[in-house]
């Protein structure tokens, strides 16, 4: 069996935006006729920009190549043009290849993912969502800035059957940080951590985020003000470049630090890993290097005693591969969605994620479990050249 084919989707998602502005897939076909799908999570350029590139490197390196000889390909993609080492764009694009590549394997094998890797441990996975604003009843970004109506909303999740919630009331991030908190940024989370907190009560963990915004002196005086009401996580409060100083925070805060979605790779988790950055790690399946990049990344955590939680800023085909993950992954602690996985989400697939009262159920299905909807696909063809998560300008 050989990789013959492939074509790209660049996919845009509808308003109210949930999960990003586009989505990016690629399809890989075996000269037997099984396809494949996988998602690429790159920001870094436009999404034609990114597209292309998935072309260049199909062309290069699968077309041609055995879809079962996934270590041998990713090895050849990671060390093309001399770098051997984490280029985000580029092993993000490896990512959504690779996960094709056992999209192909499990069904040619007729068996999930996850029985491919170990098999599966959990029978359900425990999932969380952001707290988004409730678009049929009117409500929109102002819940963002609103800890009233953060609470209410997050309320009405718990409800929904979902035992965490996530929220980053700290402030936009921006291309001029690492930076201290200003006593507006530190009062407005407290009274976030607080008033969600008094409204779900201990039905639900509070996952407080950030983006890398401050500096560790500055996130430690943060996660001080957010201790007491016991938040399960503070999510990359330095940014990602340098784990011995994400560590410092670590070490000062009895709120557990996680990180991960801005990462790639086994090397780049390993340094977390051993600075001892984070005890919950985030790798993010359509950027971290694919799903056997990933399941190495578990175990490396699991022998350090740390969690993975998969991240999800994409679409659901990088959903369906984060859920394969956690369904063979002991170590696994919690797992995003976005919202109950309806919406586009839902509309984009052939058959949607299960998810049942706050938990998602792992498909017995051949290979990542999902198949796109190529019409859905095509109705809804991304033109812009916006990014993911715009940058904002300086907060000086």
């Amino acid at each position: 069996m050989k990789i013959s084919e492939f074509s790209t989707f660049v996919v845009g998602n509808p308003p109210p935006h949930f999960g990003g502005r586009y989505f990016i897939f690629v399809k890989l076909t075996t000269d037997n006729g099984i396809e494949g799908i996988g998602e690429v999570y790159a920001a870094t350029f436009s999404p034609h920009v990114v597209a292309r590139m998935i072309e260049d490197v199909c062309e290069r390196h699968a077309v041609g190549a055995d879809p079962f000889h996934i270590e041998a390909l990713w090895r050849r993609v990671y060390g093309s043009g001399y770098t051997l080492r984490p280029d985000l764009s580029l092993v993000s694009v490896l990512s959504g290849i690779e996960m094709a590549c056992w999209d192909i394997v499990g069904k040619a094998s007729g068996k999930p993912v996850y029985e491919l890797l170990g098999g599966r441990v959990h029978e359900r996975l425990r999932s969380y969502t952001y707290i988004y604003p409730d678009i049929e009843a009117g409500q929109d970004d102002r819940i963002y800035a609103d800890p009233d109506l953060s609470a209410e909303r997050a309320a009405a999740y718990v409800a929904q059957g979902f035992t965490a919630v996530k929220f980053d009331p700290a402030g936009p991030y921006s291309a001029f940080d690492p930076r201290q908190p200003g006593q507006e940024a530190l009062a407005r989370s407290e009274c976030f951590v607080k008033a969600i907190r008094g409204a779900v009560g201990m039905k639900a963990d509070l996952l407080f985020g950030t983006h890398g915004q401050y500096t560790p002196a500055g996130a430690i005086r943060l996660a001080r003000r957010l201790e007491p009401y016991d938040p399960l996580w503070f999510e990359e409060p330095v940014p990602p470049e340098m784990p011995e100083e994400m560590a410092k925070v670590a070490r000062a805060t009895s709120i557990p630090v996680a990180t991960g979605e801005r990462l790639c790779t086994k090397y780049e988790f390993a340094r977390v890993l051993e600075t001892g950055a984070a005890s919950i790690l985030q790798p993010a399946l359509g950027r971290v290097g694919g799903l056997m990049e990933a399941k190495k990344i578990a175990g490396m955590a699991e022998a350090h005693y740390a969690q993975i939680a998969p991240h999800l800023y994409c679409g659901p085909v990088e959903g369906a591969a984060n859920i394969q993950l956690a369904a063979c992954s002991p170590n696994f602690l919690i797992l995003e969605g976005i919202e109950r996985w309806d919406g586009f989400h839902a509309e984009i697939l052939k058959t949607p994620i299960r998810w049942e009262d706050g938990y998602v159920i792992p498909p017995a299905e051949p290979g990542l479990g999902v198949e796109l909807d190529e019409k859905v696909a095509a109705a809804h063809s991304y033109e812009g050249t916006a990014l993911h998560l715009e940058m904002v300008g300086s907060p000086l």
